[in-house]
């Protein structure tokens, strides 16, 4: 029998190495996330490769459980540790009967991808994103395109946790040769765009060095690589194109090199984010109206979703609803965005954190940086005579923020943010105003979305994915709403001690 996972071990080497561990917290709403740890760091560890052994066990059980063929691809990010990884998490499922496709150096979406080249039903990518060195995690899925959210996230925490593992024969593992050149000449096989277009292809020293300055200068764009050196110190900044400090660097390589646009991606690839011909960051809510106008154009009325993070101007545009366009609002969080862009079959899904879905015919439903970013290169293709900034400038005007990030630890974070939303309730009942405004509306499908009477706006939520809550403010008025909206904002949160400093701010 395999012993259950402790959520901590003694740092003695016995039983750190003899005992599996799995800290509970790490199986968050959509994926799961875990701190592996790195030499010098005296962070307490969070897994270890007997808890990704578990972990892999107990996937392989969920997906029997859901009448799944026991049929996995995986992958694995560059980082010091990820290979070895993600060979305990094969030995898991092969150990609960699954045959194991691995392809190898990935980004998620090339994983996401091979379930679809390979007819695989099954992923588990090994990734932590633009986490810190240090971080692990998995993205995993049975029903393609569609990942786990939380139902399957709880069933597998459950499963792993109390050891209640289906163990069967038959697993089996398989190395898929050369696969990368599979995702990029699907990538590619198309006519290059006619514009000349030098483009600033971002990565943060993350994976999608090793492939996206090659997509690009394959569809015909003269790329200047930006810190595509893959190095999983991430040297420079974090691989998150919602950091400002990684957007600066691609502005002032934007700039140095008159570019026409900077794309930058993040550690597995599957976001993009966006600096114009100016070295001016468009925030990607912002991007997905822009591509919502261009994709309207080419086919029609059409289908968008879009998370409770993003701009209004998805319902509030003149050109999206002159063009038909509809927009659903819906949760932030990969898992949620896909699966609604799954049942509502939308052409596109947009995240504010940069993970955007492509239906067909423009993509097979998940989230693809470079998909992104080449969708984003058509536009500009198809506007010849206008630059990134002057179709962004097309838009009705509005003052975002980006997406603000104070620390709150995994164990409470929830709890916090349900504070929150009782709080602002509770103002709205009493009549209370809100940044010197009646509140005129409260959006509580995550987190809480409080609307003041000009339409200005603060959402508060639980990230899904690292101790930490999540701050977004928008006017549609002027910068000073802006700003009182998020001091408003920011008074509330700290009526509550667990919250602590942000990482970026206004």
């Amino acid at each position: 029998m395999y012993p259950k996972p402790r959520p901590s071990l003694s740092p003695n080497t016995y039983e750190f190495e003899s005992f599996p561990l799995v800290k509970p917290t790490g199986f968050r709403e959509y994926d799961a996330r875990w701190w592996f740890g790195h030499p010098g760091s005296d962070k307490a560890p969070e897994l270890n490769l007997m808890g990704v052994q578990a972990l892999g066990m107990g996937l392989g059980t969920l997906i029997g459980r859901m009448g799944v063929a026991r049929e996995v691809v995986t992958g694995h990010d560059f980082r010091s540790y990820s290979s070895a990884i993600k060979y305990a998490l094969v030995t898991g499922l092969m150990a609960a009967g699954c045959k194991v496709h691995d392809i190898g150096l990935a980004m998620s979406p090339m994983a996401y991808f091979a379930q679809f080249a390979l007819d695989v039903p099954a992923v588990a990518m090994v990734t932590a994103s633009h986490n810190d060195n240090g971080w692990t995690g998995v993205k995993m899925g049975a029903q393609r395109p569609v990942t786990f959210g939380p139902d399957e996230m709880g069933q597998l925490r459950d499963i792993v946790l109390g050891a209640d593992f289906d163990l069967a024969g038959g697993g089996s593992y398989h190395f898929v040769e050369n696969f990368p050149e599979r995702y990029i000449q699907d990538l590619t096989s198309r006519p290059k765009i006619k514009r000349k277009l030098k483009v600033v292809a971002a990565c943060g020293n993350g994976t999608a060095g090793a492939f996206a300055p090659r997509i690009l200068e394959a569809i015909g764009c003269e790329v200047v690589p930006l810190d595509a050196k893959l190095d999983f110190t991430f040297p420079n900044y974090n691989p998150n194109p919602e950091d400002m400090e990684m957007l600066h660097a691609m502005a002032a390589a934007v700039k140095e090199h008159g570019a026409d646009v900077g794309l930058g991606f993040d550690g597995d690839g599957d976001r993009c984010g966006v600096v114009d011909e100016n070295g001016d960051e468009i925030f990607a809510d912002k991007i997905g109206a822009m591509l919502a106008r261009d994709l309207a154009r080419v086919y029609g009325p059409s289908q968008f979703v879009v998370d409770v993070k993003s701009t209004g101007l998805f319902m509030t545009d003149p050109v999206l609803k002159e063009l038909g366009a509809k927009t659903d609002y819906w949760k932030t969080g990969h898992s949620y965005i896909k699966r609604r862009v799954k049942e509502l079959n939308a052409l596109a899904g947009f995240e504010k954190s940069g993970h955007f879905f492509f239906n067909a015919p423009v993509g097979r439903g998940y989230d693809d940086g470079l998909v992104t970013g080449i969708a984003i290169i058509d536009m500009l293709d198809r506007n010849p005579g206008k630059t990134m900034s002057q179709l962004y400038a097309e838009l009705p005007k509005t003052w975002g923020s980006p997406t603000m990030s104070p620390h709150c630890a995994d164990e409470v974070k929830y709890d916090v943010a349900a504070r929150v939303v009782r709080r602002f309730e509770e103002m709205k009942q009493k009549g209370e105003t809100v940044a010197g405004q009646p509140i005129r509306d409260l959006v509580t499908v995550n987190g809480v979305r409080v609307v003041a009477e000009d339409g200005t706006w603060g959402l508060v939520r639980a990230s899904s994915n690292k101790p930490e809550l999540v701050v977004v403010v928008e006017s549609p008025v002027s910068e000073a709403r802006l700003r009182e909206m998020f001091a408003a904002v920011d008074k509330i949160l700290r009526e509550n001690p667990e919250v602590g400093a942000y990482n970026q701010t206004l």
